[in-house]
């Protein structure tokens, strides 16, 4: 249905470019016609973003230019209900192309819903009120409520009503760390008849209160700065080495295109590298779909944390605005990010995402024995990333791109663990978390994390394949028991493709292009053998899966988190791990159910990779009151894909601004010297090795 509301004229954008501040105006504009035209209750806008074009859209306009057509899909709901209605709009026509609504579902908690919830509704209860005066607590400004969705464990709290739970804390100033002061209560509250239905708490006789300060605001700070720090500079004198073409980010042979949403915040697409005068695909699209958090405690009332951070809430509209000189340093390129309130209108967030450059230390380097003449080159890398505030955590998430042809993605996890008032139980012996503070609770939890990988390796198809490195039996092959080989399996059906990471086998798993094998190695003279097809291996770190018991309703919800991946032939409708609405979900779907169809994956059927990856977190008292950053992630690295280490042809060049510490004037050439004249002194004589180094110091590095 055409409602009359088009955009103003203006350059095409690319089809992947996420929506702007005008096209999220318009489509609120063709939403809000449509409701009155066929006169139906008021809705309040959830979400508002691209609807990307399909794949094959996208495909035939790399290939002739052919736009497709700029399309939005907007999520709304009929308060005081929080069912989602879907809503699919042509942009260019200004129509509504279909309106479905979802019933028996949750959309995601959005921005405005923590201060209308936390801020709000909870603090404004008479009965909480009550029982934080008779706590000594007069002013509810100095109480602070952390919003979290229910986690229906115990399967009364289903998605018939929207429900919130409420962690209660005590702030001494606006400046004071919460966490430090937990307060026994969590309510719970129905958002539909906007009231607290009821109040839990672990104590039955009079909880303690506690005041102890734990902060770490440079207002309130305790501990005094340290002053022995010098300044560490990154100068990158003639600028940076990529460059950017609206969301097309080019480095080091390398092309990337940016895009970003409310519920993945960043995603990449179309990542190729240039080898030999031409582009080769690697990804068609790749991002983080989702992040399940469980928690430990076994009592109530706080069983009820398992937190899906994407489909829950969102991590894009969660994403920070980026401070020069803190969270990225160099030389800087910041991409904004435009989003909706619950009114339909934009917003935007000011450095959502940061492009820049970092040393990456020692890239190859050799030293021929003979003649200790060394040869050694510096690496840099390219990194993507944003940083997310989910209430008390930080997640930073980096894509790393290197000139070895490798990527990496780099999840940081910082900012506060989450606490509650200690049980009587756990005030003496915790056994589902850490005292940081005496009476201060820190649980054990566990973040998953779910890569979308829809990988393109020299070709929008491929295969992929299971490899392990394995003991040789012992036999005529192998008669001193020593040897050992790969042993490669082909996954070629989804429901048996679904694997668990070995370290005892050094387990990888290939992304290959069957039709295209290395000019050396996979030449038709040579066997036919798997590995020399071009390909990325997935390297995954050693990390644990999803710890409750398979009969727990975490296992249910979270069932993504029970395998490290997943296989899966491309469907435009399967996107998200969990389920399209997590919310308060008990049976979400998501990849444990689609795999269930046992499609086929092998060539021709175009498969996505679902890779999991975790960190479990046994608190620690160093975590608090702010935790230093922990790293998760996982590597992708060619396998037969170039001709050889691509990083070959990166120049030798020596550093003038290094020095010897405590020298003003040291050249670095010196510093390589001695470096290099006491190493080459060992084996060829203190003389010689003392002549090799001032001259390689010179030459070199």
């Amino acid at each position: 249905m055409a409602t009359g509301v088009k955009l103003s004229k203006r350059a095409a954008p690319h089809p992947l470019d996420p929506l702007s501040a005008e096209e999220v105006v318009a489509a609120a504009a063709i939403c809000r016609a449509y409701v009155v035209e066929k006169g139906l209750e008021p809705h309040r806008f959830n979400t508002i973003t691209l609807k990307e074009p399909f794949k094959a859209e996208q495909l035939a306009f790399e290939r002739d230019g052919k736009y497709p057509t700029r399309m939005a899909s907007v999520t709304m709901t009929k308060p005081p209900k929080s069912y989602p209605i879907e809503m699919e709009l042509n942009l260019e026509e200004g129509s509504v192309v279909s309106y479905k609504t979802v019933e028996g579902v949750q959309v995601a908690i959005i921005y405005d819903d923590f201060y209308e919830v936390g801020e709000t509704l909870f603090k404004s209860d008479a009965k909480l009120q009550a029982l934080c005066k008779d706590f000594g607590i007069d002013d509810m400004d100095e109480v602070a409520v952390d919003t979290w969705p229910i986690h229906p464990v115990d399967r009364e709290m289903g998605s018939e009503h929207r429900m919130f739970m409420g962690l209660m804390y005590w702030r001494s100033c606006a400046e004071d760390n919460q966490y430090a002061h937990p307060l026994p209560w969590v309510p719970i509250l129905d958002v539909e008849t906007r009231t607290v239905v009821r109040i839990e708490c672990a104590w039955k006789g009079t909880p303690p209160f506690p005041k102890m300060n734990s902060n770490y605001d440079h207002r309130v700070l305790e501990v005094p700065p340290r002053t022995d720090i010098k300044p560490l500079d990154i100068v990158q004198p003639e600028g940076p080495s990529f460059s950017v073409e609206g969301n097309l980010v080019k480095w080091q042979k390398w092309q990337i295109r940016v895009s970003f949403n409310w519920r993945e915040g960043l995603v990449l697409h179309n990542v190729g590298y240039e080898d030999e005068g031409r582009l080769r695909p690697i990804m068609h699209r790749a991002s983080i779909a989702e992040m399940a958090v469980p928690y430990a405690e076994a009592q109530e009332p706080h069983h009820r944390r398992l937190a899906f951070d994407l489909g829950d809430v969102g991590i894009g509209q969660l994403t920070n605005s980026l401070e020069l000189g803190c969270d990225c340093l160099g030389h800087i390129h910041y991409f904004d990010a435009v989003l909706n309130n619950s009114k339909g209108e934009p917003y935007v967030i000011k450095k959502a995402i940061c492009v820049h450059e970092e040393d990456a230390g020692i890239i190859w380097k050799h030293t021929e024995l003979r003649t200790m003449h060394p040869e050694v080159r510096r690496g840099r890398k390219l990194v993507i990333s944003f940083i997310a505030t989910v209430a008390n955590y930080e997640y930073g998430f980096y894509w790393h791109f290197g000139q070895d042809g490798a990527i990496q993605h780099e999840v940081k996890l910082t900012g506060e663990v989450s606490t509650t008032l200690a049980s009587p139980e756990d005030a003496e012996d915790p056994r589902f978390g850490t005292l940081v503070l005496p009476n201060v609770l820190a649980a054990h939890h566990q973040h998953l994390f779910c890569a979308r990988l829809d990988m393109a390796v020299d070709d929008p198809d491929g295969g992929r394949g299971l490899v392990d490195t394995v003991s040789m039996p012992a036999g005529a092959d192998n008669p001193w028991g020593s040897a050992f080989m790969k042993q490669e399996t082909d996954l070629t059906n989804e429901a048996k493709a679904a694997r668990v990471v070995d370290s005892t086998k050094a387990r990888i798993w290939k992304i290959k292009n069957p039709a295209v094998r290395h000019v050396y190695s996979g030449t038709p003279s040579a066997p036919a053998r798997p590995w020399h097809a071009a390909s990325y291996k997935l390297v995954p770190a050693n990390t644990q899966l999803l710890l409750g018991l398979p009969t727990c309703t975490a296992a249910e919800r979270a069932s993504f988190a029970t395998k490290s991946l997943w296989v899966t032939p491309y469907d435009e409708a399967e996107r998200y791990p969990g389920g399209d609405y997590p919310m308060q979900n008990v049976t979400t779907g998501g990849l444990s159910q689609w795999t269930k169809k046992g499609r086929s994956i092998a060539s021709g059927n175009d498969p996505v990779v679902w890779h999991v990856f975790s960190a479990t977190h046994l608190v620690r008292p160093e975590d608090f009151p702010v935790m230093p950053v922990e790293t998760v992630g996982f590597h992708l690295k060619p396998v037969s894909f170039f001709k050889h280490n691509p990083a070959l042809d990166l120049p030798r060049t020596v550093n003038a601004a290094s020095k010897l510490a405590g020298s003003c004037c040291a050249a670095n050439g010196q510093a390589n010297g001695v470096a290099n004249g006491h190493t080459n002194g060992y084996a060829n004589g203190h003389t010689n090795g003392h002549t090799n180094g001032h001259t390689n110091g010179h030459a070199e590095e």
